[in-house]
């Protein structure tokens, strides 16, 4: 008895460790799509949006579609249009936006990546002014 409780038990953590390496366990809307091949996550998220900084693409991964600022609007489509065919995604360093669900991806770039590049001069100053400080 105690042999087949062991062995049970055993079985559970292995199938529970083959299950974790599986790969990505995505919650969606729409199951039946995989997402990208480009977007593997290594735990359970709730994620609707990935966003590529380098290119200011968002993929919007409810609604299976990108979204892209063409002339100051901002464009979903279900393809990247030819400029950005020579982008590999696969490749990519892209952002998981864990903290925004809404439809308004203009509000949210407007609110959330527009002072990225002040954040980056003030700590590029305050580094200038440590060496000077230990300097004397």
């Amino acid at each position: 008895m105690k042999k087949r409780k062991h062995l049970i038990t055993l079985l559970l953590i292995i199938s529970a460790l083959t299950l974790e390496s599986c790969g990505p366990i995505i919650i969606s809307s729409r199951p039946e799509t995989p997402p990208p091949s480009w977007f593997y996550p290594n735990r359970v998220e709730t994620v609707r949006y990935v966003y590529f900084p380098e290119y200011m693409i968002y993929y919007d991964l409810s609604l299976r579609n990108y979204i892209y600022l063409n002339n100051n609007v901002w464009i979903r489509v279900n393809v990247l249009p030819q400029p950005y065919s020579s982008i590999n995604l696969n490749r990519s360093r892209f952002v998981r936006i864990k903290t925004y669900r809404g439809d308004n991806i203009t509000r949210y770039h407007r609110e959330n990546n527009t002072t990225r590049s002040r954040t980056n001069s003030s700590s590029t100053r305050r580094s200038t002014s440590n060496t000077r400080s230990r300097r004397n």
